[in-house]
């Protein structure tokens, strides 16, 4: 089985139960039709770092107080910051296939969130390769929304990444990003 396949049975709470032959299909033409609408964009800039406490860290223009970003940070003197997104026609094509086939639209919901986490691993990778020749290496990613740091963070990193002009990701009162496969990111580089 594909990563892509078992990435999206993993977000359908598949677990080690058995797919049947609908389901692989439903997928396969859920992914079909994600394609031809997927506009992915993606902005990401690297800070310098300075953790300052066990739960504070700055990135040049702006503080975070997060213990679990810290920790993931341990050791790194620089940050890449991104933030990325599949665009609005994969929140309308989502939103038209629940109208009409509510399975299908909770299997392309799935699919459009692998789709995403292939992109994170695009950028990460393009990080990456930046990166190595120097000696440095990548912390994992970490979001806002993982542990203790705060979805309001969100707001400052679609600022200084002038996301919602660039790449068009903006975000409503709740700190949540439109369109909503959106994801923004740090990325520890020691």
């Amino acid at each position: 089985m594909d990563l892509r396949l078992r990435e999206t049975l993993r977000y359908l709470g598949y677990g080690k139960h058995a797919v049947d032959e609908q389901t692989y299909r439903l997928i396969s033409e859920s992914f079909r039709e994600l394609e031809s609408v997927v506009r992915e964009r993606f902005i990401y800039r690297i800070f310098n770092l300075k953790i300052r406490d066990e739960e504070l860290l700055w990135l040049e223009s702006f503080s975070i107080r997060s213990r679990n970003l810290v920790k993931n940070m341990k050791d790194c003197r620089q940050a890449a910051v991104f933030a990325a997104t599949l665009g609005t026609t994969t929140d309308q094509l989502i939103r038209r296939t629940m109208v009409s086939n509510v399975a299908k639209a909770a299997v392309m919901q799935a699919c459009a969130a692998t789709r995403m986490e292939e992109l994170c691993d695009k950028i990460e990778l393009e990080i990456r390769e930046q990166a190595e020749p120097d000696g440095r290496i990548l912390r994992p990613r970490f979001s806002p929304g993982y542990g203790d740091l705060a979805l309001e963070y969100q707001k400052e990193i679609l600022n200084i990444l002038a996301a919602p002009k660039k790449i068009g990701v903006t975000l409503t009162d709740s700190f949540m990003l439109t369109p909503t496969k959106s994801v923004t990111a740090f990325i520890g580089i020691k």
